[in-house]
């Protein structure tokens, strides 16, 4: 059977699971989600998540750079210069080029502002970074990403953090279709079912924060999440039975007494 690989821009993944650093307790809880989850990629708050800074708690003290892929974001941005600062830096502290980028509309909603979004794939791309964009699910909006030359797509499936799950399946279906660089759902992931319904889709992956961060038991839920990518990946492979209108007994009538 052919090997399942899954690539970002290069760079080969052994989960399709990607966490976010965000709003766990602290960084040992960080740590054992991550580890329990499966995933070797982490996404973090440049602007919010001491890296560097050794007089303080250091999340690299906890994940292990060399063993664990750091994708900096630009959370907390609202424009594409602030955008394009912040990942310059990124790129200058610590040789990030992969990054995830950020911008958003207003701080009620935390939509993707697609005008500054596309301004700052295209001057990123053109200075040598890897840019996974976080955006809407317009599927116009998000060919243009892939036009500029994002590395992927990364739609979200409904505000972040509402833990709403995906809202719009139709659009994001087109995305999938469409789109020649992975499609990853980001932002509005509540439970471990959404992520599988997500990749039974045909998504390449998830990032999931909050719905892990913010759990009861955000190690366990990790887990959850883990093998809920597996599965809805498994069975996206395998490939779903036909909907019907009508029933149709599981038991051949052929030949009954």
């Amino acid at each position: 059977m052919k090997k399942d690989n899954f690539k970002i821009a290069g760079q080969l993944l052994k989960s399709r699971l990607i966490v976010g650093t965000g709003k766990y307790k602290n960084f040992k809880e960080t740590a054992l989600a991550i580890k329990a989850s499966g995933a070797d990629m982490v996404t973090v708050a440049v602007r919010r998540v001491n890296i560097l800074d050794k007089k303080k708690p250091i999340l690299t003290d906890y994940l292990n750079p060399k063993k664990i892929k750091y994708l900096p974001n630009t959370a907390g941005c609202y424009d594409a210069e602030e955008s394009l600062r912040t990942l310059r830096l990124a790129r200058e502290m610590g040789g990030w080029k992969m990054v995830k980028l950020e911008v958003l509309g207003d701080k009620k909603t935390l939509y993707p502002n697609m005008i500054e979004t596309l301004k700052a794939t295209k001057i990123l791309v053109k200075e040598g970074f890897k840019v996974l964009a976080y955006c809407s699910d317009d599927p116009i909006l998000t060919k243009k990403l892939e036009d500029l030359g994002a590395s992927a797509i990364m739609p979200l499936a409904s505000p972040i953090g509402s833990g709403q799950g995906i809202i719009n399946k139709i659009n994001l279906s087109i995305i999938i279709k469409n789109s020649k660089v992975p499609v990853i759902v980001d932002a509005g992931i509540g439970t471990p079912s959404d992520a599988t319904i997500a990749m039974e889709m045909g998504c390449q992956a998830v990032l999931v924060n909050s719905a892990i961060a913010l759990s009861h038991k955000p190690i366990l839920m990790a887990e959850a999440f883990k093998y809920a990518v597996i599965s809805g990946r498994k069975a996206f492979l395998a490939g779903r039975m036909q909907k019907k209108l009508y029933a149709k007994a599981s038991t051949p009538s052929k030949g009954l007494i």
